[in-house]
């Protein structure tokens, strides 16, 4: 498998070259030269572990030791049970997918847990080691501490808004005490943290003096592991390979939702991608007319990792909407750096989106328990709620899981009157002691920091 950049001027190169660059030279993402067509019949009974293997090994092709980093992540130990992404059917033909049964009771432990295993076998290998830069809203920066603490090798430099994260998030990240994990809040909101991001990689020689990786959904790594619970999900939820269905996915940098395109693309019969956006609704615009528009204020609100209006994922799916043209890529987010918008035909019904508000939240929060007694957080609520607009009948709903409900106890009270159940291991955590460092929004302080402590 090769893999060509969505900005059209890298040279086309495998999978354990771009594992641990991110973005590439001239500022685009990597994305398969071809996307692999996937068997149903033979993947249909497979156990997760088994599943993700046969998934990965299309896109991972060079990764001799794939099997064991694979069958050593997707453990019942690491994701406490069997299933990794078990299936709960809340009515016949609506269903939660639950993504969140990792360390960091969030989706993204899915994907960051392999990817702290790819990158420890190949620093191995390689003898290197490799400094982590990245940017989190929420959940990426405590699923990338947690995968990545004590491994050797690896520093991990994480930015984060200021403020802007629910205290059970911060505490997940700011509490871990580990010497290779650097916490930095940034005086600005997450698309500042993630401008940032991409300046210092836009540095090439400082990139290549330290050695800068990426652990955000810019990484192909990521998308690809989220592929597999696409699959998984879709066998869980139907008896034959000719049933479409439906999911629902709360979005705000893309990632989830573009795992599954590739899965369609794959050949996975996926009626309907949903995106359901927040009240940063960048996305619902785009999808709903074609319009991408960045310049929006981003606004604080109750569904946090979703507030977001630069969503860097994005932009692969661009990439396959104008015909992989990379010289079309780069006009429109030239474009884009200099009006903060461009505009798209309309894109074909394989996306539809909504848009979902605090009271929205709330209101499906309490709709949920009262009528299933399941407690859903408020990201998830997001994706219920717009998912629930487009059902179609006939077509079985997936509804995807993002969080779980502990990390986000403010808006469960509000909701409901009461606390979510919290894991006896996560008692205590806000009131562990705390590291990180407040910086400026300030590319040369990142710098400085990363030269300091690399």
């Amino acid at each position: 498998m090769l893999y060509v950049s969505t900005r059209g001027n890298a040279p086309p190169r495998r999978f354990t070259d771009i594992l641990l660059e991110g973005l590439a030279p001239e500022g685009g993402l990597y994305v398969p030269e071809i996307y692999p067509r996937a068997d149903l019949a033979s993947l249909r009974g497979k156990s997760y572990g088994e599943l993700a293997h046969a998934l990965l090994a299309q896109f991972m092709d060079d990764v001799p030791d794939l099997k064991r980093i694979v069958e050593s992540t997707y453990t019942k130990e690491i994701f406490e049970t069997d299933d990794v992404t078990p299936l709960k059917t809340l009515e016949p033909g609506f269903h939660l997918l639950g993504l969140s049964n990792g360390p960091t009771l969030a989706f993204k432990d899915i994907a960051m847990q392999l990817l702290g295993n790819l990158f420890e076998s190949v620093l191995k290998k390689e003898h290197a080691t490799l400094n982590i830069l990245g940017a989190t809203s929420g959940d990426t920066g405590s699923a990338a501490e947690h995968a990545l603490r004590g491994k050797r090798g690896i520093q991990v430099f994480m930015l984060s808004p200021h403020g802007r994260m629910s205290p059970f998030q911060r505490a997940q990240m700011y509490a871990l005490q580990d010497p290779n994990i650097h916490n930095l809040a940034v005086k600005g909101v997450f698309d500042d943290c993630q401008d940032l991001v991409k300046q210092v990689n836009a540095d090439r020689a400082f990139k290549s003096r330290h050695r800068i990786g990426a652990v955000n959904s810019i990484n192909w790594a990521r998308v690809a592991a989220q592929v597999v619970y696409y699959f998984k999900g879709y066998f869980a939820a139907t008896e034959d390979d000719d049933q479409e269905v439906a999911f629902a996915v709360p979005s705000g940098n893309f990632g989830n939702i573009h795992a599954g395109h590739v899965a369609r693309s794959m050949g996975l019969p996926i009626r309907r991608l949903i995106l359901a956006s927040n009240e940063n609704d960048v996305l619902d615009e785009f999808f709903r007319s074609g319009r991408y528009r960045t310049t929006k204020p981003v606004v604080a609100t109750s569904s946090p990792s979703m507030d977001i209006s630069k969503a860097s994922n994005f932009e692969r799916y661009v990439f396959d909407l104008v015909g992989r043209d990379g010289a079309r890529v780069r006009d429109l987010y030239r474009r884009l750096d200099s009006t903060g918008e461009f505009d798209l035909p309309r894109p074909d019904s394989e996306f539809v989106s909504g848009r979902s508000t605090h009271a929205d939240r709330l209101r499906t929060i309490k709709q949920v328990y009262d009528k299933f007694g399941v407690m859903i957080d408020p990201h998830t609520a997001d994706g219920v709620k717009v998912g629930l607009e487009h059902r179609e009948t006939g077509v079985p709903l997936l509804c995807l899981e993002t969080a779980l409900p502990v990390k986000f106890s403010q808006t469960i009270r509000e909701a409901l009157g009461r606390d979510p159940e919290r894991p006896k291991r996560l008692e205590n955590l806000e009131k562990l002691p705390q590291r990180f460092t407040v910086i400026e929004r300030d590319t040369d302080a990142v710098r400085r920091y990363i030269e300091d402590h690399a």
